[in-house]
């Protein structure tokens, strides 16, 4: 079996163990003995144990979310209802939420914290590329961050909503993305308005320097996140 296939098995058998032992250690050595893969074979495949079960549980999510974009006609939709909805729908793709409370608990942790936070931000990284986001300045930033405060804070409210239909999520939702195009339209006047963008000339240019990442050859070497470019 390659790593992968090792993963999805240890995942499927330790989604009954999490909801009681959270992702931790006795759930990652319980999926072992359901499994009856050898464990070092299971630590080879999943270095972090329980973290990289948790972490590859959240890229399940992901890929269901994005399947569903897919199928789900949003043509008539104004573009901030599709941003809406790409959340709902990723919020909507576990099948227990009891596992994902005890993701929030896991990468709450200060020595899980990085990974948590780049999990949330991959995912809405998916979000804007799905919708068809092609920024290559700093507003390829600016949007995955406020997106990654909306995503972060609705999850937090959809955990504890008990409402029908989780109704008051959705509203909760509604609102926060009306925060993120006020925040988009207050930066494109910024731009407009010539007093504005006379006092800011400077940050600008310095932002317009800013790009978004790309995977080629020098960013595998550097780790970089992004890079920046000289504006004459």
């Amino acid at each position: 079996m390659t790593d992968l296939e090792i993963r999805a098995k240890l995942l499927e058998a330790a989604k009954m163990h999490v909801p009681f032992d959270g992702w931790s250690d006795a759930s990652f050595q319980a999926a072992i003995r359901d499994t009856g893969i050898e464990p070092g074979l299971a630590r080879a495949a999943c270095p972090g144990g329980a973290t990289d079960l948790a972490l590859t549980y959240h890229e399940e999510g992901d890929q269901l979310m994005l399947e569903r974009l897919t199928t789900e006609d949003m043509s008539q939709m104004r573009f901030r209802d599709r941003i809406a909805a790409a959340v709902r729908f990723r919020l909507e793709a576990p099948d227990d939420k009891e596992l994902v409370r005890r993701g929030v608990t896991l990468f709450s942790l200060p020595s899980h914290g990085a990974e948590g936070a780049r999990a949330i931000w991959n995912t809405c990284d998916k979000i804007w590329t799905a919708l068809g986001d092609t920024s290559d300045d700093v507003n390829w930033y600016t949007k995955r961050a406020t997106l990654s405060g909306v995503y972060s804070a609705t999850l937090l409210f959809w955990l504890g909503d008990e409402s029908p239909e989780h109704a008051d999520t959705w509203a909760f939702l509604d609102r926060r993305i009306d925060d993120v195009m006020r925040f988009e339209k207050f930066k494109a006047q910024i731009r407009d308005n010539k007093l504005l963008s006379g006092l800011l000339a400077g940050p600008l240019k310095v932002l317009d320097g800013v790009r978004a990442p790309r995977a080629d050859a020098k960013r595998q070497q550097t780790g970089m996140p992004g890079r920046w470019t000289m504006q004459g």
